[in-house]
């Protein structure tokens, strides 16, 4: 087989890369592209596109999402101490090597191979590149079990880290699941539904083609307004949002609040048939516990009336998200660093960092909202 580098999806076949990425949302060619497109995820924002291609006579046989990235911003693993590490010692540690995809923190492959061998060829051929561009070192962020482990065994680091996810257990409406909760998580998440109810709030999915142009620009107020409210730049633009919703709308998801007639509110989610992805929200108006029911309630609904088995709400805000139904589920990333000296220091604190996860897990467990249940168990 011959491995190649490509500065862009856009001159793989669409058909030939969504062979490989297993129905993935994220990892769709439509999706990844509309991001390089739009100016969002591109070398002049810190995003260039070092696509790994293995090819044989039959076709492309594996492929990795990898970027040469100046920062480490819009990845939710965070790197930063080590950035300075190496800032302190006159080094530098951009540019590094990145498998992940841009801006989401969600798990899924990240070596799309036909067959373990191409992907254990993928994987050493990643860490062959990092040692030809002279780059401080290569991460991969959220991948699935199976490439974890073949990074772990061409030498990598593993770190590991916490989210949060709720698990359809067979729920017939909102109130069977509440009726699995202890008495002052369910009281608590009733008295927040009836505010909202009470304040003439009201809500609709909209999904797949029935999402209008106006719907979009809507969302993107909101969108950017959240950013602004934390005195931050949005990473997407309204250019990407229009272009996946007219090409991969049957993956989309908006759930949008009204109030006497007019928007006021809208979630932005992805989904698979399987698992929906809670991304970005926002709001014109300010109503208490207004998010809590634009991003979770009614997403859990929806989950429950179209057969989901699992929601998966984001990085952060744990403490929320526990009260919530949302269950800590342990998520891992590989690492490769060049110098030895710094590996060495960084493999020492992630030993150390995992035992710390693990007991935060354990400690999160003993707090669930359900009664005489713990995350294993559901």
């Amino acid at each position: 087989m011959k491995i190649e580098v490509v500065s862009s999806i856009a001159h793989v076949p669409p058909e030939a890369w969504n062979a490989l990425s297993d129905g993935h949302p994220f990892l769709r060619h439509e999706f990844l592209n509309a991001l390089h497109e739009t100016g969002c995820a591109s070398p002049e924002t810190g995003w260039a596109p070092q696509y790994l291609l293995m090819r044989s006579k039959s076709g492309i046989d594996a492929a990795m999402p990898l970027y040469l990235k100046s920062h480490s911003y819009g990845e939710y693993v965070f790197d930063w101490s080590w950035a300075e590490a190496y800032h302190r010692h006159g080094l530098e540690y951009y540019p590094k090597l990145l498998c992940a995809i841009p801006f989401t923190p969600v798990a899924g492959p990240r070596l799309l191979a036909r067959t373990p061998e191409a992907r254990r060829q993928l994987a050493a051929g990643a860490l062959t590149l990092a040692r030809e561009l002279g780059v401080s070192s290569l991460h991969c962020l959220y991948p699935v079990e199976a490439d974890a482990q073949v990074l772990t065994d061409c030498g990598m680091m593993v770190r590991h880290g916490v989210q949060f996810h709720w698990s359809n257990a067979g729920y017939t409406s909102f109130d069977d699941f509440l009726r699995g909760m202890n008495h002052d998580k369910r009281k608590k998440i009733r008295q927040e539904r009836r505010k909202i109810n009470d304040a003439g709030i009201t809500f609709e999915w909209r999904d797949g083609k029935d999402i209008t142009d106006a719907d979009w620009s809507f969302f993107y107020r909101c969108y950017a307004r959240t950013y602004r409210e934390h005195h931050s730049t949005p990473y997407l633009n309204l250019k990407f949002f229009r272009r996946i919703g007219g090409e991969m709308p049957e993956n989309l998801l908006l759930v949008i609040a009204h109030r006497e007639g007019r928007p006021i509110a809208a979630s932005f989610n992805v989904h698979d048939g399987r698992t929906l992805y809670g991304r970005y929200w926002g709001a014109v108006e300010h109503h208490p516990v207004l998010h809590f029911e634009t991003c979770y309630y009614q997403v859990i609904d929806f989950c429950i009336a179209r057969g989901l088995a699992f929601f998966e709400g984001g990085a952060q805000g744990e403490h929320t998200k526990l009260a919530r139904g949302l269950l800590p589920v342990e998520t891992t990333s590989a690492h490769w660093v060049a110098r030895r000296e710094f590996a060495s220091a960084i493999e020492s604190f992630l030993a150390r960092e995992t035992v710390g996860v693990a007991h935060h897990i354990d400690e999160l467990n003993e707090r669930v909202p359900f009664k005489d249940k713990t995350a294993s168990d559901l």
